[in-house]
């Protein structure tokens, strides 16, 4: 019986240098519509809620505010009272006579200095306290006593020592904001761990680079909590203090406005105030987050 050829195919190795290349699989990227509807998503869900809560109070307000006998005007006719100072805040023509512009300034340019100023202190005087068990026993009772002053008990004694409207704010905004900073940062230094301070010691840090590189990034989360408090109470005293001292200053501007019964620019002024109040604290919040890189802000 004949059987039928038998073909055997016979398959040689090949050498490695001839192997099958290896394909890498890249992961499929999202559609650019989906990446870009993320984008959006997110500054959305911080935006809309404020926006959607800010536009059912101006329609409560509208519709309360809108029957005759209201004490407070509508929305709408505060827009309408100050659309001028709202399309026009740069004008000048002369003496208090100004826009809101210039008010805002002059009363940015008095924080700006206070705060500068009790920002200094209070870190140095911080560091002191924190550092020093005799100067915390010392100090730390009388910053107790004098921070619980409220803002304008300061300006009359301020005012009889300066005698003058500008330099008496100014002192007015740095003993407010000072004592947060100083506690914040005597808090911060207290609690550096004492892991940093041994391997200072090992390492033969003289006291100023144990100051630069250990004391200061450590604590730096608490300084700047209290430096966040501290703008946020410059704004306050300043409001108060500009309706006091007179001149140019958006306090002043409120004053002058209730005075004159002009409730729809009050209103408007008390928005500026509080825009600019979120912005400060925003921006001291921004300069934490940078110098506190990799640390938790508290």
């Amino acid at each position: 019986m004949n059987m039928p050829a038998t073909k055997i195919e016979v398959e040689t190795a090949k050498p490695a240098s001839a192997a099958a290349p290896v394909v890498a699989m890249t992961p499929k990227r999202p559609p650019r519509s989906e990446t870009y509807a993320r984008m959006a998503r997110e500054p959305a869900v911080r935006v809309i809620p404020p926006l959607v809560v800010v536009a059912l109070l101006m329609l409560i307000w509208e519709l309360v505010c809108r029957r005759a006998g209201s004490a407070l005007p509508p929305p709408s006719k505060v827009f309408k009272d100050t659309k001028e100072l709202i399309l026009d805040p740069f004008f000048d023509h002369g003496g208090i006579d100004k826009g809101l512009f210039w008010h805002l300034s002059a009363s940015l340019q008095r924080v700006a200095l206070g705060y500068s100023l009790s920002a200094i202190a209070g870190i140095a005087l911080g560091v002191l306290v924190g550092q020093s068990v005799w100067a915390m026993r010392g100090l730390d009772p009388l910053f107790q006593v004098l921070r619980t002053i409220p803002p304008l008990a300061w300006l009359p004694l301020s005012l009889a020592a300066f005698r003058d409207g500008q330099p008496s704010a100014i002192f007015v905004i740095f003993i407010t904001s000072v004592w947060p900073i100083i506690i914040n940062t005597a808090v911060g230094i207290r609690n550096i761990p004492q892991d940093y301070r041994n391997v200072a010691a090992v390492v033969q840090l003289n006291p100023l680079e144990f100051f630069a590189k250990i004391m200061i990034p450590a604590a730096a989360p608490y300084i700047f909590t209290g430096l966040r408090i501290g703008i946020g109470l410059s704004w306050l005293a300043i409001v108060a203090a500009e309706m006091l001292i007179g001149g140019v200053g958006i306090g002043f501007f409120i004053w002058d406005a209730w005075n004159s019964s002009h409730i729809s620019e009050i209103i408007l002024a008390l928005f500026y105030v509080g825009i600019i109040g979120f912005v400060l604290d925003r921006l001291i919040a921004g300069a934490g987050k940078i110098v506190t890189r990799g640390t938790a802000l508290n």
